[in-house]
């Protein structure tokens, strides 16, 4: 093998601009957490949900802002991985790659199971598991074929899905009932942290695009500004949406359904409109899939790259030019988790990724001055907001992401370390 061939086996295409990066982002925020996971939330916070959705956004605005000059700093393939690999240590940064790959393999999961419970509102016969995992084999094909495809699917996913936001909101703000918002937190702050703990999981897909730094024309300026211009959008579109959803049905209504919105927007009368919300909720949650799958591969190929996975990981495909080997495995896997319960994948995804975000907080506190571009303090308060959420989450969701920091943990010193010790 020449070592032309070589070079290009571990190379990637830069082929997105400010827009896909925008849209992958956006595409891996906007998607079951807020078609879902809100009905789960309502139950925690009653109609205080909307100061949770607040709550979350405003905390992950700190992180996202760590990623940002992060991601200005060091746009390479990995994201947060390579952050913490570069910044603090070979080990964090592998817990960091390892936390987020278990996260976002449930992240996968469960999206996919979002998908399926409202593809059945539609078509009430069809199996629910079997068309989680149907979706997540298409979209492991689609990310095979190359990123450029997949953004672009991407691209018209993330304008459909925010236009049937946009007319969830439109529609629904003239029904909107008041009275749905007494008693407003009847559960108190607890209540309400609980909730901002669990509806984080509908924002992390803000930092999606620095996976692929590499894969991004003038990475440097590209990708903090599609962090930032996601955040925004989504939290907008999040606290209005949740608004809406409460003033039509209540907390309650919307706590017992595995289809809120569309149970939401059924209170109009509508019915073409909750046949809209279904179909929405469906393009919503193959987005965030499409670039679940997508982040995972990028990350085992960074990890690999780095020797802390097996190299073949890092081969990217002569025709396609993808991580070919790390798309497959990736979808395989998510596919096997779908047959696991909704809320108990999305406790352990949120439990990982706030593991992920501190390592990363801990990353931006050590820049030097000159490649800071915001206070020093925002990434402590990232960290410290982090580690509070986790301290919110559910005993399984502890339990699971444990186990997950501890076969990291092992695999690494029983490995990776031996392979340091015998390159020095």
């Amino acid at each position: 093998m020449t070592r032309h061939t070589q070079k290009n086996q571990t190379q990637l295409r830069r082929a997105l601009g400010l827009f896909d990066a925008t849209a992958i982002s956006i595409g891996a925020i906007i998607g079951a957490g807020i078609f879902v996971v809100i009905g789960i939330v309502a139950g925690m916070a009653g109609p205080a949900v909307v100061v949770s959705i607040v709550t979350a956004g405003f905390i992950a605005s700190f992180s996202a802002l760590s990623f940002a000059q992060l991601s200005a700093y060091m746009p390479k393939e990995g994201g947060g991985y390579q952050f913490a690999y570069r910044m603090v240590s070979p080990y964090a940064g592998f817990l960091a790659g390892w936390m987020w790959i278990f996260s976002n393999l449930f992240v996968g999961a469960a999206v996919s199971l979002g998908f399926a419970h409202y593809l059945v509102v539609l078509f009430p016969s069809l199996p629910v598991n079997v068309m989680a995992a149907a979706l997540c084999l298409l979209f492991t094909l689609l990310n095979y074929v190359g990123v450029r495809q997949s953004a672009l699917v991407n691209n018209i996913l993330v304008v459909a899905k925010i236009l049937i936001l946009i007319f969830f909101i439109a529609l629904g703000w003239s029904f909107v009932n008041f009275r749905n918002f007494s008693p407003f937190a009847p559960y108190g702050g607890f209540g309400v942290l609980q909730g901002t703990s669990l509806i984080f999981f509908a924002y992390f897909g803000y930092a999606r695009v620095t996976i692929l730094a590499e894969e991004a024309k003038d990475a440097s300026r590209t990708i903090p500004r599609a962090i930032l211009l996601a955040l925004f959008v989504s939290t907008v579109l999040y606290a209005l949406i949740g608004f809406v959803a409460v003033g039509l049905v209540g907390s309650n209504s919307l706590s017992q359904s595995t289809s809120p919105l569309a149970d939401a927007v059924g209170a109009t009368g509508n019915l073409a409109a909750v046949l809209v919300v279904s179909l929405g909720a469906m393009i919503a949650t193959a987005s965030v899939l499409l670039m679940a799958i997508l982040g995972v591969s990028r990350m085992a190929f960074a990890m690999a790259r780095n020797q802390q996975l097996p190299a073949f990981l890092s081969r990217v495909h002569p025709k396609f030019q993808t991580p070919h080997y790390s798309v497959w495995i990736t979808g395989v896997l998510s596919t096997l988790l779908v047959f696991g319960g909704f809320s108990r994948v999305v406790a352990v995804s949120t439990f990982s990724l706030l593991f992920h975000h501190a390592l990363v907080n801990l990353s931006a506190s050590r820049l030097g001055v000159e490649y800071r571009r915001y206070p020093r303090f925002f990434p402590y308060v990232g960290f410290i907001l982090c580690l509070i959420m986790m301290a919110f989450l559910s005993s399984d969701a502890w339990a699971i992401g444990i186990l997950g920091l501890t076969i990291g943990t092992v695999y690494y010193w029983l490995r990776i370390k031996r392979q340091e010790q015998t390159q020095f």
